[in-house]
């Protein structure tokens, strides 16, 4: 099992796997479609970041890192295929992330989520990301928890 970076050949790897869970506990919001469908314009590009977890030749599991301001970045689309669940490989993305991340310098992550999403949570707050008032006009509509992340 690696950790490797994007590349353009697995898009759709990273689509199908988060719309796996979505349509699972949710529904693809538009946010997500255009995301989903575009991860180099909405997450590459900008300065973020996506990483795949490879099993042989199988990719397994991914998160993204999305630029929302200078040094803050939003953690989004993560995403385990349901076959390799229970297997820490969230709590290993989210190591590796997080090092990543410091190793950017950047200030901070947040995370937008839903309290209905149990086990996620587990892993943020096991990660040290503490809950803070969410907005109104957050991005997506199945959110209701905002989490933060300080780096330095």
């Amino acid at each position: 099992m690696e950790i490797i970076s994007f590349e353009p050949k697995y898009s759709r790897n990273f689509k199908d796997l988060n719309i796996e869970w979505l349509e699972k506990f949710f529904w693809v919001e538009p946010h997500d479609e255009e995301v989903l469908g575009n991860p180099e314009k909405y997450i590459i590009t900008p300065g973020g970041e996506i990483f795949f977890v490879k099993e042989n030749e199988e990719i397994i599991g991914c998160v993204a890192l999305m630029k929302i301001e200078e040094n803050i970045f939003e953690l989004t689309k993560m995403a385990v295929s349901p076959k390799h669940r229970g297997k820490q490989i969230g709590q290993k993305l989210m190591a590796h992330t997080i090092k990543f991340a410091k190793n950017q310098d950047w200030e901070t992550l947040i995370i937008y989520s839903s309290r209905k999403l149990e086990n996620a949570l587990h892993i943020y707050r096991k990660f040290g990301f503490i809950e803070i008032p969410i907005e109104e006009n957050n991005p997506y509509a199945r959110g209701d928890i905002k989490m933060k992340l300080g780096l330095s």
